[in-house]
């Protein structure tokens, strides 16, 4: 691509610019780490090498049990994403569908997605004690009312004509929900992986707590013994998981609506090859 393309406004960028740019992006980070630890400028030990971090890497994988951390904190953020999506998109879709639920439901969810969740740790930990059923709840509460909020408005994006039509071919109340319900879950399960990005976040947070297992237990841990390599190596650990099952759901996603994917137009030069040539036009 020539360099000045890539200050033209919304202009798209080829599959082999965007792999460039984004390993230009990761060696400029690693190569900035590295020379920060190189240099006095942070005092001793407070930021980790590159190079020991590395290490410690494959320290939990081999002496730490990685995968098996990972998986659990995978199925504690997947019990709640099932009991978020079963509560959730039913009562969204009911929302959608009659005014009078949402505005009875939404004075309370709405201020609820404002709020920090940190907050209510304490608050789950008295109601449901230090065990599993605590980790699994404070992350059902951490994604279940952003999920109610997408879906609401995502059903009521359904264009009325639509429903119009239906009624119009005989559709009953429970028929026009279910249109509803198909019309928009497109749309509610690409959130699905934001969603899945939540939990990732709060679970470090709920394993901190009396955990024996997982990734955010792996690496309070390594903190409480002072192992910030470790540390370092288990947050990395935690990106890498989050953006391979975010990655899976894209992929299940693409899968499943390929019709979702943006219109792209073909390239100057595929036209030009593709239109037919003109026949040369003979005087007189």
């Amino acid at each position: 691509m020539n360099l000045r393309h890539l200050f033209e406004i919304r202009r798209g960028v080829s599959s082999r610019t965007k792999l460039a740019l984004g390993l230009a992006s990761w060696v400029l980070l690693i190569l900035t780490w590295f020379l920060v630890t190189q240099s006095p400028l942070l005092p001793p030990f407070s930021l980790p090498r590159p190079a020991g971090v590395v290490q410690a890497f494959f320290r939990l994988w081999t002496d730490y049990d990685l995968p098996g951390n990972v998986f659990q904190s995978w199925w504690r953020i997947a019990q709640a994403f099932l009991w978020s999506a079963v509560i959730a998109i039913p009562l969204g879709v009911l929302m959608g569908g009659f005014i009078w639920l949402n505005h009875l439901v939404n004075p309370i969810a709405a201020p609820m997605r404002s709020m920090p969740i940190t907050a209510f740790l304490p608050a789950f930990i008295a109601l449901f004690g230090m065990e599993e059923g605590m980790k699994v709840g404070f992350l059902w509460f951490g994604m279940f009312f952003y999920l109610l909020a997408v879906v609401v408005e995502e059903v009521n994006r359904v264009d009325n004509a639509l429903l119009e039509t239906a009624e119009t071919l005989g559709a009953g109340r429970l028929q026009l929900l279910w249109l509803m319900f198909r019309a928009s879950f497109p749309n509610i399960f690409g959130s699905f992986r934001i969603l899945y990005d939540i939990g990732w976040t709060y679970v470090i947070l709920a394993e901190m707590v009396n955990s024996r297992k997982g990734v955010g237990y792996m690496v309070e841990a390594a903190r409480k013994v002072l192992d910030f390599d470790r540390v370092y190596a288990g947050i990395i650990a935690i990106g890498l998981a989050a953006f391979l099952f975010r990655w899976l759901l894209g992929a299940l996603d693409r899968f499943l609506f390929p019709w979702k994917r943006p219109f792209r137009p073909l390239p100057e030069s595929a036209v030009a090859a593709a239109a037919p040539a003109k026949a040369p036009s003979h005087a007189g």
